[in-house]
């Protein structure tokens, strides 16, 4: 994040697991939600109403939280991918 001079904000340590109750709590404040498996990505749009798709893709196969997962502003950024961090983070 500093290559970019994002400051973080709250930083969560990977030995507190976050499950799906928690990836539900931040697709409130969300409007929109982009997810990177890999080389693939999805976008989801979460501003009318959460979906249980969006949910589990937020969730790796031991059913915890993907890493990293940002916050900016109303867009929610879950999982590792160089050309979506450059295009949404600059």
């Amino acid at each position: 994040m500093g290559d970019n001079s994002i400051a973080i904000k709250t930083q969560v340590p990977a030995s507190k697991k976050l499950s799906a109750p928690d990836a539900r709590s931040l697709l409130k404040d969300a409007s929109k939600l982009h997810v990177a498996k890999g080389k693939k990505l999805s976008v989801f749009d979460v501003s009318d109403a959460l979906s249980d798709e969006a949910v589990a893709a937020m969730l790796g196969p031991t059913g915890n939280l993907r890493a990293p997962t940002i916050v900016r502003g109303k867009t929610l950024i879950v999982g590792y991918n160089e050309a979506l961090f450059a295009k949404l983070l600059g």
